[in-house]
């Protein structure tokens, strides 16, 4: 009786609201009716009131969103006829449809999301089932995997249920007998110098004999050759905190039918836009909408998915699963697909466990979304969601949500280039007054804003999301083209890591942005141009030439991000609060505090004089570590020595000289998640949609000018460059 009543509530609110779209109104009264309802809204999100007012704030959105959507359906289309408008006016209608089915698919997800769970713990003497670690690593350095390795030996569990393994596709048996004779002998040396390092670490090493099936294969062949009932996976760039472990392990307990715990992604270094744009440390990272608000969607529905690390996974699902699933290149999300279809659960952690690397140049960025864009089409084409056999409803609307996202650079292009069918071809695409632009487009566009603030608010400022899809879109277009023509194509590739931008110049991926760039100031003059000449199309053509600023304004703050800063380090120091001892050159210990760590040196603050210590000397440092580690003590080289008296601090480079540097370096830097929560709560501030506003015209602004400084240093350059490869 409750179900056929919910079933009848929806129904009548699904007709009230087909009423309400439809009904027939001047435009005055919608233009009015939409300013009270943004009126409203903006009561709601200011105030911050929850639970039914969070409900309301997003059908009053809705009714706004799907009023435009019935009025651009029937009254902006230029008749069939004329072709030549109403083929690119079509496309456009088609690219906006798609934004307002994400828009309502994302509803769906994020509109109630999971609170986040509780911190969980073992509880102590229990017993804990055996845990295979698995670091899959192709060609990733020796100091970057000891660090990852180091931190997985130190994680609070019990050593005798605790196996770590480093899964080498870089040193494979096909590899060490290349007829290439540097390929060989380079596997050769990576397979005996991580053979030694595994043995001091206590870790298993384990390669193969063929590269086949990329990571998938890689952890596949980790699963044959272990037994563990838990398997976690780090990338060979993420490093756990001590705790993950005791937080993830415990919801197997509870749930005999549960094969995935997902953490979240914490970075200790900007990726591209955040480090050229330098935002880093007061904007919220890109990755924190999705893993502090769609996973915890995601989750309500038992449909988050395995995010290739940070994961704890169960040997007996993955092994009926048939192991990591191989077809497509995104094998994480393939296999979290496959493991929900066959009745699997999976839970979401929202706490950052893991700390790892993002691409640091633009290129590699690039690259790294690439894989990721492809391989979700490839599981839109293998696996159709909406038709997978043996997912629940929910869970198919939330795959469809995942998988259709990846589109999003054909409908950013064709917003993008739009405009110039009017200001260059005289194409009328969307027919429609100044004042019906105002009434419906104007508002739709305030509504959506307001709406995505009430959502992501903390977790992805105003315009953000617009200027990460430009960026991506001009070159991942034509690589989800690829896919369509040939969906086996895609081939895994491994995305660099721990890289470091030497010196500053252009990328080589910037010269289609600054083609876009002068193409747009050329629209902005013709639309200069037309006003003039044609003064009776002036508010049409104000409209279009508002919206070709706007894409100009994207465009030019593209610049900045194209344009690379110099910066050697490849990871920022993170902040903490260590005890710690320093040796003077008289040999006494002089006590300080720990107050930064990266993963290449140190911040401390001495508690009293220097004691003869000075610049570029080596010296000795130790503090008591937080994993069982049977050495404290690790040599540094001072970099920089400032103050006197009791205000001295030190800044230090360590010198790793063996494998237990490395587990201290790891103690100090991974194993206190505590800190990564800190530092990323401290950036997560809703602005507001003004002050959001505000901040990227703003940034924008700045950038451009930034972007255009770097095309007249380094253009010349960047052209000698490409012809010497080319001529090479």
């Amino acid at each position: 009786m409750r179900k056929t009543l919910t079933i009848l509530a929806w129904l009548v609110a699904t007709l009230a609201m087909v009423v309400v779209i439809t009904l027939p109104v001047s435009l005055q009264v919608h233009l009015v009716t939409a300013v009270v309802f943004i009126f409203l809204m903006s009561i709601i999100k200011v105030f911050r009131l929850g639970g039914l007012w969070r409900l309301l704030l997003l059908a009053l959105g809705t009714a706004i969103v799907l009023r435009y959507a019935y009025w651009r359906t029937t009254s902006t289309l230029p008749p069939i006829e004329q072709w030549g408008d109403f083929i690119p006016a079509f496309l456009l209608y088609l690219a906006e449809l798609y934004c307002i089915m994400m828009l309502a698919l994302s509803l769906f997800v994020v509109s109630s999301p999971m609170a986040p769970r509780k911190s969980r713990r073992l509880e102590p003497g229990a017993p804990v089932p055996p845990v295979d670690v698995f670091v899959p690593t192709y060609n990733e350095d020796y100091a970057l995997l000891a660090g990852t390795l180091s931190a997985a030996k130190g994680m609070d569990y019990p050593a005798d249920k605790l196996t770590v393994w480093l899964l080498d596709d870089g040193g494979t048996l096909e590899k060490r007998n290349s007829p290439n004779p540097d390929t060989a002998e380079a596997a050769q040396e990576r397979y005996e110098q991580l053979s030694r390092l595994c043995a001091e670490l206590d870790v298993r090493y384990l390669t193969r004999d063929r590269n086949e099936h990329a990571k998938a294969g890689n952890l596949n062949n980790g699963l044959a050759n272990s037994t563990g009932d838990l398997v976690a996976v780090f990338d060979a760039d993420h490093a756990p905190a001590r705790d993950f472990l005791q937080e993830t392990v415990p919801y197997y307990a509870d749930d005999p039918k549960l094969f995935l715990v997902q953490t979240p992604h914490f970075f200790l270094n900007p990726d591209p836009l955040e480090r050229n744009l330098r935002t880093f440390q007061r904007m919220p990272s890109e990755n924190e909408m999705f893993y502090g608000v769609i996973q915890r969607g995601l989750d309500k529905w038992n449909a988050a998915f395995f995010c290739g690390s940070a994961a704890l996974l169960s040997r007996e699902a993955l092994m009926t699963g048939n192991g990591f699933s191989g077809r497509s290149i995104t094998e994480d999300c393939e296999t979290a697909i496959d493991l929900h279809a066959h009745g699997w659960n999976s839970v979401y952690v929202d706490k950052p466990l893991i700390a790892g690397l993002q691409p640091a140049t633009f290129a590699s960025f690039i690259g790294q979304r690439t894989r990721w864009a492809q391989g979700m089409m490839q599981i839109l084409l293998f696996s159709f969601p909406l038709f997978k056999r043996g997912l629940r409803v929910p869970q198919r609307i939330c795959y469809l949500s995942s998988t259709l996202f990846w589109l999003f650079p054909f409908t950013r292009l064709i917003f993008l280039f739009a405009p110039f069918c009017y200001l260059f071809f005289n194409l009328e695409i969307f027919t429609a007054s100044g004042g019906e632009f105002v009434a419906y487009t104007l508002t739709y566009v305030l509504v959506n804003l307001v709406m995505q603030n009430s959502l992501y608010g903390r977790w992805r400022w105003p315009w953000i999301s617009e200027l990460y899809e430009y960026i991506q879109s001009v070159h991942l277009a034509p690589a989800i083209i690829s896919v369509f023509r040939n969906p086996s194509k895609p081939t895994f590739r491994v995305t660099a890591k721990d890289e470091s931008v030497d010196e500053a110049r252009l990328s080589e991926l910037a010269r289609p942005f600054y083609v876009i760039f002068l193409i747009l100031v050329l629209a902005l003059a013709f639309t200069a141009y037309k006003v003039i000449t044609e003064p009776y199309r002036a508010e049409i053509t104000l409209v279009v030439g508002g919206w070709n600023v706007f894409n100009l304004i994207l465009a030019g703050c593209a610049l900045g991000v194209v344009s690379e800063r110099r910066e050697s380090r490849a990871s920022r120091r993170v902040t903490v609060d260590r005890r710690c001892e320093v040796l003077a050159p008289d040999g006494s210990w002089i006590k300080g505090t720990i107050t930064d760590v990266s993963s290449g040196g140190v911040g401390i603050k001495l508690s009293g004089p220097g004691a003869g210590l000075v610049r570029e000397a080596t010296t000795r440092i130790r503090f008591v570590p937080l994993s069982d580690i049977p050495d404290n003590e690790i040599e540094v080289l001072l970099r920089n020595v400032a103050g006197s008296g009791k205000q001295v601090t030190l800044g230090a480079r360590f010198k790793p000289e063996k494998v237990n540097d490395y587990r201290l370096m790891a103690d100090l830097l991974y194993a206190n998640s505590a800190v990564w929560d800190a530092q990323q709560r401290s950036r997560q501030v809703n602005i507001g949609v003004i002050g959001g506003t505000l901040h990227f015209l703003g940034l924008a602004v700045y950038q451009t000018g930034r972007g255009l400084g770097y095309f007249l240093r380094f253009a010349g350059g960047a052209s000698s460059r490409r012809r010497v490869a080319e001529g090479n």
